[in-house]
């Protein structure tokens, strides 16, 4: 069992940054966030492994960096031009796994955590 503990959330206004931040208690190869807005599915954001592969969803392509602290077992998301429609809740998610996964996977991931919420408004 892996525990994720994330941290970071906010409110900001449109075009804002925020960092969100996930402490895992062991090495996993796949990590990844997810969201999730009220009445809405859950969305795969980005995910990263092991050897700092990294992918994305259209929507945060170039806004959203996933990064990883592999001495510290974190994981990072950093958020750039903030819009209303990022507001959700943020989920950290990993995957033991080493089979081909990419942000699409994340919301299926093996562990999660108990989600940050981030707020944008306009």
């Amino acid at each position: 069992q892996v525990q994720l503990v994330e941290s970071g959330g906010g409110s900001v206004q449109a075009g804002g940054s925020l960092r969100l931040s996930c402490a895992a208690s062991a090495y996993t190869y796949y990590l990844g966030w997810f969201r999730q807005a009220p009445g809405k599915e859950r969305e795969g954001v980005a995910a990263i492994n092991g050897a700092g592969d990294t992918t994305y969803a259209d929507s945060v392509k170039g806004r959203f960096t996933i990064s990883q602290d592999t001495s510290k077992n974190t994981l990072y998301l950093n958020m750039d031009s903030l819009k209303p429609e990022d507001t959700a809740m943020y989920y950290c998610a990993a995957d033991p796994f080493m089979y081909y996964r990419d942000y699409r996977h994340v919301p299926d991931f093996t562990f999660r955590g108990q989600g940050t919420q981030v707020t944008v408004s306009s």
